[in-house]
Protein backbone atom coordinates (compact mmCIF):
# COMPACT_ATOMS: atom_id res chain seq x y z
CA UNK A 1 0.00 0.00 0.00
CA UNK A 2 1.18 3.55 -0.76
CA UNK A 3 1.46 5.71 2.36
CA UNK A 4 1.84 9.41 1.54
CA UNK A 5 0.92 10.94 4.93
CA UNK A 6 2.20 10.22 8.41
CA UNK A 7 2.27 11.76 11.87
CA UNK A 8 5.30 11.13 14.08
CA UNK A 9 6.59 12.26 17.47
CA UNK A 10 10.18 13.45 17.82
CA UNK A 11 12.12 14.42 20.93
CA UNK A 12 15.64 15.72 21.28
CA UNK A 13 17.79 14.17 23.98
CA UNK A 14 17.86 15.72 27.44
CA UNK A 15 21.09 17.34 28.52
CA UNK A 16 23.16 15.59 31.17
CA UNK A 17 23.28 16.96 34.72
CA UNK A 18 26.25 18.90 35.99
CA UNK A 19 28.30 17.39 38.81
CA UNK A 20 29.23 18.66 42.28
CA UNK A 21 32.74 17.43 43.10
CA UNK A 22 35.96 18.66 44.67
CA UNK A 23 39.55 17.88 43.86
CA UNK A 24 40.93 15.38 46.37
CA UNK A 25 44.66 14.73 46.05
CA UNK A 26 47.53 14.20 48.40
CA UNK A 27 49.42 17.40 49.15
CA UNK A 28 46.56 19.47 47.64
CA UNK A 29 44.51 20.42 50.71
CA UNK A 30 42.42 23.06 48.91
CA UNK A 31 41.90 21.54 45.50
CA UNK A 32 38.74 23.47 44.73
CA UNK A 33 35.63 22.46 42.77
CA UNK A 34 36.10 19.94 39.97
CA UNK A 35 32.55 19.01 38.93
CA UNK A 36 32.25 18.64 35.16
CA UNK A 37 29.42 19.79 32.90
CA UNK A 38 26.78 17.44 31.55
CA UNK A 39 26.82 16.52 27.88
CA UNK A 40 24.34 18.03 25.44
CA UNK A 41 21.42 15.90 24.25
CA UNK A 42 21.34 14.51 20.74
CA UNK A 43 19.32 16.06 17.90
CA UNK A 44 16.66 14.47 15.69
CA UNK A 45 17.18 14.93 11.94
CA UNK A 46 15.02 14.12 8.92
CA UNK A 47 17.08 13.19 5.85
CA UNK A 48 15.83 12.82 2.28
CA UNK A 49 16.80 9.37 0.99
CA UNK A 50 16.44 8.04 -2.58
CA UNK A 51 16.10 4.56 -1.07
CA UNK A 52 12.68 5.38 0.42
CA UNK A 53 9.61 5.76 -1.76
CA UNK A 54 6.71 5.81 0.74
CA UNK A 55 6.05 6.72 4.37
CA UNK A 56 4.96 3.16 5.16
CA UNK A 57 7.73 2.57 7.72
CA UNK A 58 6.13 5.20 9.98
CA UNK A 59 3.12 2.93 10.40
CA UNK A 60 5.31 0.55 12.41
CA UNK A 61 7.20 3.18 14.39
CA UNK A 62 5.88 6.58 15.40
CA UNK A 63 8.09 7.75 18.30
CA UNK A 64 11.71 8.83 17.82
CA UNK A 65 13.91 10.00 20.69
CA UNK A 66 17.54 11.07 20.55
CA UNK A 67 20.03 9.98 23.20
CA UNK A 68 20.46 12.02 26.37
CA UNK A 69 23.79 13.52 27.32
CA UNK A 70 25.87 11.84 29.99
CA UNK A 71 26.15 13.46 33.39
CA UNK A 72 29.29 15.38 34.27
CA UNK A 73 31.83 13.74 36.57
CA UNK A 74 34.60 14.73 38.92
CA UNK A 75 38.03 15.84 37.73
CA UNK A 76 36.25 18.32 35.43
CA UNK A 77 35.08 15.54 33.12
CA UNK A 78 32.35 16.68 30.74
CA UNK A 79 29.66 14.11 29.94
CA UNK A 80 29.51 12.60 26.48
CA UNK A 81 27.06 14.12 24.02
CA UNK A 82 23.87 12.17 23.31
CA UNK A 83 23.59 10.30 20.02
CA UNK A 84 21.65 11.91 17.19
CA UNK A 85 18.71 10.15 15.55
CA UNK A 86 18.58 10.14 11.74
CA UNK A 87 15.15 9.47 10.20
CA UNK A 88 15.07 8.70 6.48
CA UNK A 89 12.15 10.02 4.43
CA UNK A 90 11.44 9.86 0.67
CA UNK A 91 12.39 12.66 -1.68
CA UNK A 92 9.50 15.10 -1.92
CA UNK A 93 8.52 14.95 1.76
CA UNK A 94 6.98 18.15 3.15
CA UNK A 95 7.48 18.53 6.91
CA UNK A 96 5.10 20.60 9.04
CA UNK A 97 4.59 21.17 12.74
CA UNK A 98 1.45 19.15 13.51
CA UNK A 99 0.19 21.67 16.08
CA UNK A 100 0.77 24.96 14.27
CA UNK A 101 0.88 23.78 10.65
CA UNK A 102 4.10 25.77 10.13
CA UNK A 103 6.26 24.59 7.22
CA UNK A 104 9.58 23.28 8.55
CA UNK A 105 11.14 21.80 5.42
CA UNK A 106 10.56 20.59 1.88
CA UNK A 107 13.06 17.78 1.31
CA UNK A 108 13.60 17.39 -2.42
CA UNK A 109 17.33 16.66 -2.83
CA UNK A 110 19.15 13.44 -1.84
CA UNK A 111 20.95 13.92 1.46
CA UNK A 112 19.07 17.12 2.31
CA UNK A 113 18.47 17.23 6.06
CA UNK A 114 16.65 19.31 8.64
CA UNK A 115 16.87 19.31 12.43
CA UNK A 116 13.33 18.88 13.78
CA UNK A 117 14.10 18.51 17.51
CA UNK A 118 17.21 19.92 19.18
CA UNK A 119 18.80 18.32 22.18
CA UNK A 120 18.91 20.14 25.51
CA UNK A 121 22.00 21.87 26.85
CA UNK A 122 24.10 20.08 29.42
CA UNK A 123 23.90 21.39 32.97
CA UNK A 124 26.98 23.11 34.38
CA UNK A 125 29.01 21.51 37.14
CA UNK A 126 30.08 23.34 40.29
CA UNK A 127 33.46 24.23 38.76
CA UNK A 128 31.60 26.67 36.49
CA UNK A 129 30.17 28.57 39.47
CA UNK A 130 33.44 29.23 41.30
CA UNK A 131 34.08 32.92 41.94
CA UNK A 132 36.46 34.95 44.05
CA UNK A 133 33.82 35.22 46.77
CA UNK A 134 32.53 31.64 46.49
CA UNK A 135 35.53 29.41 45.87
CA UNK A 136 33.79 26.17 46.88
CA UNK A 137 30.28 26.29 45.36
CA UNK A 138 28.01 23.38 46.14
CA UNK A 139 25.55 23.80 43.32
CA UNK A 140 25.15 22.48 39.81
CA UNK A 141 22.56 22.61 37.04
CA UNK A 142 20.29 19.91 35.74
CA UNK A 143 20.37 19.17 32.03
CA UNK A 144 17.91 21.05 29.86
CA UNK A 145 15.09 18.88 28.43
CA UNK A 146 15.25 18.36 24.67
CA UNK A 147 12.72 19.83 22.28
CA UNK A 148 9.69 17.68 21.50
CA UNK A 149 6.91 17.99 18.95
CA UNK A 150 4.55 16.09 16.68
CA UNK A 151 5.28 16.34 12.97
CA UNK A 152 2.98 15.94 9.98
CA UNK A 153 4.76 14.42 7.00
CA UNK A 154 3.27 14.68 3.53
CA UNK A 155 4.79 13.02 0.47
CA UNK A 156 4.42 14.78 -2.85
CA UNK A 157 5.90 12.77 -5.69
CA UNK A 158 8.59 14.45 -7.73
CA UNK A 159 7.82 13.83 -11.40
CA UNK A 160 8.48 15.95 -14.47
CA UNK A 161 5.14 15.14 -16.09
CA UNK A 162 1.92 13.68 -14.75
CA UNK A 163 -0.85 11.82 -16.55
CA UNK A 164 -4.26 13.02 -15.41
CA UNK A 165 -7.70 11.98 -16.50
CA UNK A 166 -10.96 10.38 -15.50
CA UNK A 167 -10.90 6.85 -14.05
CA UNK A 168 -10.35 4.18 -16.72
CA UNK A 169 -8.97 6.67 -19.26
CA UNK A 170 -5.90 4.46 -19.87
CA UNK A 171 -3.31 6.28 -17.76
CA UNK A 172 -1.66 3.14 -16.39
CA UNK A 173 -1.64 1.52 -19.83
CA UNK A 174 0.20 4.53 -21.26
CA UNK A 175 2.78 4.53 -18.45
CA UNK A 176 3.42 0.80 -18.91
CA UNK A 177 3.82 1.31 -22.67
CA UNK A 178 6.50 4.00 -22.40
CA UNK A 179 8.49 2.90 -19.31
CA UNK A 180 9.51 -0.13 -17.28
CA UNK A 181 6.86 0.63 -14.65
CA UNK A 182 4.33 -2.12 -14.00
CA UNK A 183 1.18 -0.46 -12.67
CA UNK A 184 -1.98 -2.46 -12.04
CA UNK A 185 -4.14 -2.43 -15.19
CA UNK A 186 -7.75 -3.59 -15.45
CA UNK A 187 -10.95 -2.62 -17.24
CA UNK A 188 -12.73 -0.94 -14.35
CA UNK A 189 -12.63 2.52 -12.73
CA UNK A 190 -10.15 3.33 -9.95
CA UNK A 191 -7.80 0.48 -10.85
CA UNK A 192 -4.96 2.81 -9.88
CA UNK A 193 -5.28 3.58 -6.17
CA UNK A 194 -1.73 4.87 -5.75
CA UNK A 195 0.64 6.92 -7.90
CA UNK A 196 3.15 5.10 -10.09
CA UNK A 197 6.42 6.47 -11.41
CA UNK A 198 8.28 5.48 -14.55
CA UNK A 199 11.37 6.78 -16.36
CA UNK A 200 10.77 7.49 -20.04
CA UNK A 201 13.83 7.31 -22.31
CA UNK A 202 13.12 9.27 -25.49
CA UNK A 203 16.67 8.72 -26.72
CA UNK A 204 20.11 8.08 -25.21
CA UNK A 205 20.43 11.61 -23.87
CA UNK A 206 16.81 12.50 -23.08
CA UNK A 207 14.86 11.04 -20.17
CA UNK A 208 12.15 12.29 -17.87
CA UNK A 209 10.06 10.98 -14.97
CA UNK A 210 6.40 10.32 -15.74
CA UNK A 211 3.74 9.76 -13.07
CA UNK A 212 0.50 7.85 -13.53
CA UNK A 213 -1.83 9.46 -11.01
CA UNK A 214 -5.12 8.09 -9.64
CA UNK A 215 -8.23 9.12 -11.54
CA UNK A 216 -10.29 12.19 -10.71
CA UNK A 217 -14.02 12.56 -10.32
CA UNK A 218 -16.18 15.61 -9.74
CA UNK A 219 -15.84 16.83 -6.16
CA UNK A 220 -12.20 15.77 -5.86
CA UNK A 221 -11.20 19.24 -4.62
CA UNK A 222 -13.49 18.59 -1.63
CA UNK A 223 -11.94 15.15 -1.09
CA UNK A 224 -14.44 13.05 -3.06
CA UNK A 225 -13.12 9.81 -4.53
CA UNK A 226 -9.34 9.85 -4.23
CA UNK A 227 -9.55 13.65 -4.03
CA UNK A 228 -6.71 15.23 -2.12
CA UNK A 229 -4.58 12.07 -2.38
CA UNK A 230 -4.49 12.66 -6.14
CA UNK A 231 -4.18 16.43 -6.24
CA UNK A 232 -1.29 16.51 -3.75
CA UNK A 233 0.96 14.73 -6.23
CA UNK A 234 -0.06 16.83 -9.24
CA UNK A 235 1.42 19.91 -7.54
CA UNK A 236 5.00 18.71 -8.13
CA UNK A 237 4.75 18.14 -11.88
CA UNK A 238 5.81 20.71 -14.47
CA UNK A 239 3.62 19.43 -17.29
CA UNK A 240 0.29 17.61 -17.38
CA UNK A 241 -0.75 15.05 -19.98
CA UNK A 242 -4.53 15.36 -19.91
CA UNK A 243 -5.70 11.96 -21.13
CA UNK A 244 -9.25 11.75 -22.50
CA UNK A 245 -11.08 8.45 -22.80
CA UNK A 246 -12.05 8.11 -26.46
CA UNK A 247 -14.64 5.48 -25.51
CA UNK A 248 -16.40 7.76 -22.99
CA UNK A 249 -19.84 9.18 -23.77
CA UNK A 250 -18.56 12.79 -23.70
CA UNK A 251 -14.75 13.28 -23.52
CA UNK A 252 -15.09 17.07 -23.73
CA UNK A 253 -17.32 17.12 -20.64
CA UNK A 254 -14.68 15.04 -18.83
CA UNK A 255 -12.05 17.58 -19.87
CA UNK A 256 -14.10 20.44 -18.39
CA UNK A 257 -14.80 18.56 -15.15
CA UNK A 258 -11.16 17.76 -14.44
CA UNK A 259 -9.93 21.28 -15.18
CA UNK A 260 -12.61 22.65 -12.88
CA UNK A 261 -11.45 20.38 -10.03
CA UNK A 262 -7.84 21.44 -10.57
CA UNK A 263 -8.82 25.11 -10.39
CA UNK A 264 -10.92 24.60 -7.25
CA UNK A 265 -8.05 22.84 -5.47
CA UNK A 266 -5.34 25.31 -6.49
CA UNK A 267 -5.13 28.07 -9.13
CA UNK A 268 -1.50 27.06 -9.68
CA UNK A 269 -2.61 23.61 -10.83
CA UNK A 270 -5.06 25.03 -13.34
CA UNK A 271 -2.31 27.20 -14.83
CA UNK A 272 0.12 24.31 -15.42
CA UNK A 273 0.91 23.58 -19.08
CA UNK A 274 -1.17 20.76 -20.55
CA UNK A 275 -1.14 18.52 -23.57
CA UNK A 276 -4.61 17.12 -24.27
CA UNK A 277 -4.45 13.56 -25.59
CA UNK A 278 -7.38 11.52 -26.88
CA UNK A 279 -6.68 7.88 -26.04
CA UNK A 280 -8.12 4.67 -27.57
CA UNK A 281 -7.96 6.11 -31.08
CA UNK A 282 -7.93 2.50 -32.34
CA UNK A 283 -11.63 2.25 -31.45
CA UNK A 284 -14.28 3.39 -34.00
CA UNK A 285 -16.03 5.52 -31.37
CA UNK A 286 -12.83 7.45 -30.65
CA UNK A 287 -12.05 7.97 -34.35
CA UNK A 288 -15.56 9.31 -34.83
CA UNK A 289 -15.26 11.92 -32.07
CA UNK A 290 -11.61 12.86 -32.82
CA UNK A 291 -12.43 15.67 -35.34
CA UNK A 292 -14.80 17.25 -32.79
CA UNK A 293 -12.18 17.14 -30.02
CA UNK A 294 -9.52 18.45 -32.38
CA UNK A 295 -11.68 21.38 -33.49
CA UNK A 296 -12.70 22.31 -29.93
CA UNK A 297 -9.10 22.29 -28.65
CA UNK A 298 -7.95 24.35 -31.63
CA UNK A 299 -10.67 26.88 -30.81
CA UNK A 300 -9.38 27.08 -27.23
CA UNK A 301 -5.75 27.32 -28.33
CA UNK A 302 -4.84 24.05 -26.59
CA UNK A 303 -2.41 21.54 -28.08
CA UNK A 304 -4.07 18.17 -28.75
CA UNK A 305 -2.82 14.78 -29.93
CA UNK A 306 -4.36 11.33 -30.38
CA UNK A 307 -2.88 7.97 -29.37
CA UNK A 308 -3.67 4.37 -28.66
CA UNK A 309 -1.81 3.25 -25.54
CA UNK A 310 -2.68 -0.38 -26.38
CA UNK A 311 -1.42 -0.50 -29.99
CA UNK A 312 1.26 2.19 -29.56
CA UNK A 313 -0.15 4.45 -32.27
CA UNK A 314 1.01 8.04 -31.71
CA UNK A 315 2.78 7.22 -28.42
CA UNK A 316 6.36 7.94 -29.53
CA UNK A 317 5.54 11.36 -31.05
CA UNK A 318 3.70 12.21 -27.82
CA UNK A 319 6.69 11.34 -25.63
CA UNK A 320 9.05 13.34 -27.83
CA UNK A 321 6.72 16.33 -27.66
CA UNK A 322 6.57 16.03 -23.85
CA UNK A 323 10.39 15.93 -23.69
CA UNK A 324 10.67 19.04 -25.87
CA UNK A 325 8.19 20.97 -23.72
CA UNK A 326 9.95 19.93 -20.50
CA UNK A 327 13.23 21.21 -21.91
CA UNK A 328 11.61 24.64 -22.31
CA UNK A 329 9.93 24.74 -18.89
CA UNK A 330 11.81 26.00 -15.81
CA UNK A 331 12.52 23.75 -12.86
CA UNK A 332 10.15 24.28 -9.92
CA UNK A 333 11.44 26.28 -6.95
CA UNK A 334 11.04 24.65 -3.55
CA UNK A 335 8.99 26.71 -1.05
CA UNK A 336 11.96 26.55 1.30
CA UNK A 337 14.26 27.89 -1.41
CA UNK A 338 13.29 31.41 -0.35
CA UNK A 339 14.91 32.13 2.97
CA UNK A 340 12.57 33.74 5.46
CA UNK A 341 14.13 35.82 8.21
CA UNK A 342 12.29 36.03 11.50
CA UNK A 343 13.26 38.05 14.52
CA UNK A 344 14.53 35.86 17.36
CA UNK A 345 12.26 35.84 20.42
CA UNK A 346 13.20 38.03 23.37
CA UNK A 347 14.40 35.46 25.89
CA UNK A 348 14.30 37.95 28.76
CA UNK A 349 10.63 38.84 28.20
CA UNK A 350 8.08 37.40 30.61
CA UNK A 351 4.38 37.56 31.42
CA UNK A 352 2.54 37.11 34.71
CA UNK A 353 -0.99 35.69 34.82
CA UNK A 354 -3.27 35.31 37.82
CA UNK A 355 -5.02 31.95 37.41
CA UNK A 356 -6.83 31.91 40.75
CA UNK A 357 -7.05 33.97 43.92
CA UNK A 358 -3.76 32.58 45.22
CA UNK A 359 -2.34 30.99 42.05
CA UNK A 360 0.03 32.74 39.63
CA UNK A 361 1.85 31.67 36.48
CA UNK A 362 5.03 33.17 35.09
CA UNK A 363 5.87 32.54 31.43
CA UNK A 364 9.14 33.38 29.69
CA UNK A 365 11.86 31.57 27.77
CA UNK A 366 14.81 32.36 30.02
CA UNK A 367 13.05 32.01 33.38
CA UNK A 368 11.37 28.71 32.43
CA UNK A 369 14.71 27.32 31.26
CA UNK A 370 16.34 28.41 34.52
CA UNK A 371 13.56 26.73 36.53
CA UNK A 372 13.93 23.45 34.60
CA UNK A 373 17.70 23.41 35.06
CA UNK A 374 17.72 24.33 38.76
CA UNK A 375 18.54 21.48 41.12
CA UNK A 376 15.92 22.06 43.81
CA UNK A 377 17.65 19.72 46.25
CA UNK A 378 20.60 22.10 46.59
CA UNK A 379 20.19 25.12 48.87
CA UNK A 380 22.75 27.17 46.93
CA UNK A 381 20.91 26.43 43.68
CA UNK A 382 17.65 27.66 45.22
CA UNK A 383 19.38 30.85 46.39
CA UNK A 384 20.76 31.35 42.88
CA UNK A 385 17.29 30.97 41.35
CA UNK A 386 15.96 33.60 43.78
CA UNK A 387 18.70 35.96 42.62
CA UNK A 388 17.61 35.32 39.02
CA UNK A 389 14.02 36.25 39.93
CA UNK A 390 15.23 39.50 41.47
CA UNK A 391 17.72 40.29 38.71
CA UNK A 392 15.20 39.81 35.89
CA UNK A 393 12.59 41.97 37.64
CA UNK A 394 10.13 39.09 37.99
CA UNK A 395 10.06 39.25 41.80
CA UNK A 396 9.18 42.95 41.74
CA UNK A 397 6.58 42.42 39.01
CA UNK A 398 4.90 39.68 41.05
CA UNK A 399 4.74 41.89 44.12
CA UNK A 400 3.31 44.76 42.09
CA UNK A 401 0.70 42.37 40.67
CA UNK A 402 -0.41 41.51 44.21
CA UNK A 403 1.25 38.20 45.07
CA UNK A 404 1.09 37.34 48.78
CA UNK A 405 3.18 35.14 51.02
CA UNK A 406 2.08 31.51 50.69
CA UNK A 407 0.65 31.96 47.17
CA UNK A 408 1.46 29.30 44.57
CA UNK A 409 3.61 30.44 41.63
CA UNK A 410 4.05 28.20 38.59
CA UNK A 411 7.09 28.67 36.35
CA UNK A 412 6.91 26.12 33.56
CA UNK A 413 6.32 22.76 35.26
CA UNK A 414 7.82 23.94 38.56
CA UNK A 415 5.47 24.77 41.45
CA UNK A 416 6.79 27.24 44.04
CA UNK A 417 5.41 28.69 47.26
CA UNK A 418 5.98 32.43 47.32
CA UNK A 419 8.06 33.78 50.18
CA UNK A 420 9.29 37.38 49.91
Amino acid sequence: MFFDEAKIYVKGGDGGNGCVAFRREKYVPFGGPSGGDGGAGGNVYLVASPHRNTLLHFKRRVHFKAGRGQHGRGKNQTGRRGEDVIIEVPLGTVVRDAETGALLADLTEPGQRVCVARGGRGGRGNAAFATSTNQAPRLSEKGEPGEERWLHLELKLIADAGIIGMPNAGKSTLLAAVSAAQPKIADYPFTTLQPNLGVVAVDENTTFVLADLPGLIEGASQGMGLGHEFLRHVERTRLLIHLLNGAAPDPLADYEAINEELALFSPDLASKPQIVVLNKIDLPQAREIWPTVQAEMKRRGVEVMSISAVTGEGVKPLMRRVANLLAELPRPVSPTGVEVFTLPPDEDAFTITREDEHVWRVRGIRIERAARMTNWEQSEAIERFHRILVGTGIAQALEEAGVSEGDTVYIGDIELEWSP
